[in-house]
């Protein structure tokens, strides 16, 4: 099991990042597409790594979301 963050980007796209997987990144229409989309990516990203015989790092399943203080005025 891999976490996915999943944000809008300014075109209203949502972008999907598997952030155990440097450089997994994916985008759709919805989050379900955004979902389904990284998904594919991840389970290509680690086919590479494996087929390069590299190794694939773990998930230790510790992301946070932070809300952030900040004034925008």
């Amino acid at each position: 099991m891999r976490q996915a963050i999943l944000y809008r980007d300014e075109d209203g796209v949502w972008i999907a990042e598997v952030p155990s997987l440097p450089g997994c990144v994916s985008q759709g229409a919805t989050q379900e597409d955004a979902i389904r989309n990284v998904t594919e990516a991840a389970e290509l990203w680690i086919e590479t790594m494996k087929e390069l015989g590299r190794p694939v790092p773990q998930d230790d399943m510790s992301a946070t979301v932070a809300l952030l203080p900040l004034n925008v005025a």
